[in-house]
């Protein structure tokens, strides 16, 4: 029997919840629902997969697979990269209109980094969804032995120790509904972040846990995951006192076992939560924030007939307007009625409502009365593989278009003390070329990657990096006045151009890369022979190129930056 004394929710599960086939609405639109089926069988594949393994994968028609991904190639969503589909970091825009609208990684992920700081363990923080936990937020130790979980990923909640308390607050109904899926997937196959369920258990374990859960307000998990990880979870409460997030510590057997982890740092974590809690009560309410209206009335629908136009029956407008309407959703806008969600797109009334349909028939939105909300499902497009992108990653598909309009090899690197290391490089063929590969260092003040990182630092970070030059060709800027001078200049110009100092006959320019505060983070370049171009050539050909694809490193940036870390090597 369920255990009926727990606490109920108002909320009801989506539909696709129920392990039989849902009813597919009649006025569901049958592209939108491919097309986001084609994101998660890309989003379980680890974020890339040819195009006929989706056919496969989806059961789709081959035909159908490739207008799907050149539509969503057309948004950003994916990159066609010979025959395989790879997603890219501008589809997190899905996620992040999620997480903005939830508020509680903006509120609460501070203290939980600090926490994971105190103790040297990752840390997480993770929503109930329907029968399972979903990661909002990982703070992440590096350890040769450390945590892979993403931002995005379900996991069954009864293999999980944030599992039980949110379990606390089901329904008979949801308790059926978790059986049902026990029964039809016994070993986890619907969950492709844990692996698979070795020896299946019987409900009453989950159930017995819950029921502990909810008198203790607190719950452990040993090794039910996998062996050797531990884990011990206290639920944050709103203001109304129902569970808003769950926040995890999570360790090794080798560091704590599941009694230690309790004993040694569960009064630490319950006091974090108790902080936790106080940040959501203080928190001012959420304002509406104003509706993003498009520049034209009419603005997406002005897009899509030019896409359609230049891609004729390749472009499907009916998915681009149906993803659209997922970023109506923000900070501000965590529940919206049909007329603001069709202002916020441009969208006309019926086709937003058509959209709205089909995303609540596929879980990604809630219909509570005449508003709806977006729900942790919509993290499944993409976030969880794009969520650990690194820099390099984002920048060596826009290095390698600059590489092949310009012909010329072009880098990304980062500062490193006084030197550059290159974290990514696209090279041509030459039979004079520059040799330099991923990992090389030089010393920053004579390059024109490092003068435009060190430009961008304060003085006092300065100074320390400009003693000790010396001349590695006869016209290197030694003088640290000089240098400075250089410096500042590039900082104005928002570019360095080199001629020769590092190595003679070498010339290169390079423009800044800043995240999303402005703050310089890394540098893009091309370098070439002197005599494949001169300087004026490299200010009047390479410059705007270089400029133009560092802005599309910095966008892809932003999006990927706003909930997750972006490593920048």
């Amino acid at each position: 029997m369920p255990p009926t004394h727990l606490t109920p929710t108002h909320l009801t599960p989506a539909k696709p919840d129920a392990v039989g086939p849902a009813v597919v609405p009649v006025e569901a639109v049958a592209p939108l629902m491919r097309g986001i089926t084609v994101l998660q069988r890309l989003t379980e594949a680890g974020g890339t997969s040819s195009l006929s393994a989706l056919e496969k994968a989806t059961g789709l028609a081959r035909s159908t697979v490739d207008r799907i991904a050149a539509t969503l190639a057309r948004m950003g969503y994916v990159r066609l990269d010979g025959r395989d589909a790879v997603l890219t970091p501008r589809l997190m825009e899905l996620g992040n209109a999620y997480l903005a609208a939830l508020r509680l990684p903006r509120l609460l992920d501070g203290r939980a980094d600090a926490l994971a700081d105190e103790l040297d363990e990752s840390v997480s923080l993770a929503v109930g969804d329907r029968d399972g936990i979903r990661f909002i937020h990982q703070a992440t130790r590096r350890r040769a032995m450390s945590l892979s979980f993403r931002i995005g990923d379900l996991l069954p909640a009864e293999r999980t120790a944030p599992g039980p308390l949110f379990a606390t607050q089901w329904t008979d109904g949801d308790w059926t509904r978790w059986r049902e899926r026990r029964a039809a997937d016994p070993e986890d196959h619907g969950f492709p972040a844990v692996p698979p369920r070795e020896h299946p258990t019987g409900d009453e374990e989950f159930e017995e846990r819950t029921r502990e859960a909810q008198a203790r307000d607190w719950a452990l998990d040993d090794q039910l995951i996998e062996p050797g990880l531990v884990a011990a979870s206290v639920p944050v409460r709103d203001r109304g006192g129902r569970i808003a997030c769950v926040v995890s510590v999570v360790s090794h057997t080798s560091r704590h076992t599941a009694d230690s982890l309790r004993d040694t740092l569960l009064p630490r974590l319950r006091a974090t939560v108790r902080a936790m809690e106080r940040d959501l009560r203080d928190a001012p309410a959420q304002q509406p924030a104003a509706l993003a209206v498009p520049a034209a009335p009419a603005g997406l629908a002005t897009w899509t007939g030019a896409s359609k136009h230049e891609l004729g029956r390749e472009f499907i407008e009916s998915l681009a307007r149906g993803l659209t309407v997922i970023t109506a959703f923000g900070e501000g806008r965590a529940e919206l009625t049909l007329t603001e969600v069709a202002q916020a797109t441009g969208l006309a009334r019926a086709t937003a409502r058509r959209a709205l349909i089909t995303l609540e028939h596929l879980g990604q939105v809630a219909a509570h009365g005449r508003t709806f909300t977006l729900t942790p499902r919509v993290l499944a497009l993409g976030f969880p593989p794009l969520s650990r992108t690194t820099l390099p990653q984002i920048a060596a598909p826009h290095l390698a278009e600059l590489a092949d309009r310009l012909h010329d090899s072009a880098s990304l690197a980062v500062l490193a003390g006084d030197e550059i290391q290159y974290t990514a490089r696209v090279a041509t063929s030459r039979i004079m070329s520059v040799n330099i590969t991923v990992g090389t260092r030089f010393p920053a003040y004579a390059t024109s990657l490092g003068r435009v990182m060190l430009a961008d630092l304060t003085e006092a970070e300065r100074d320390p990096l400009l003693t000790g030059l010396h001349a590695l060709t006869p016209h290197t800027v030694t003088d640290p006045g000089a240098l400075t001078a250089t410096l500042d200049r590039a900082r104005e110009a928002g570019y360095a151009l080199v001629d020769g100092e590092l190595e003679e006959g070498l010339r290169s320019i390079a423009v800044p890369v800043r995240d999303r505060t402005g703050r310089v983070v890394a540098a893009v370049n091309m370098a070439m022979h002197s005599s494949r171009r001169t300087v004026e050539q490299c200010l009047g050909e390479v410059l705007p190129e270089l400029a133009a694809t560092a802005g599309r490193i910095e966008g892809d940036l932003r999006v990927a930056g706003r909930f997750a870390r972006v490593p920048v090597a």
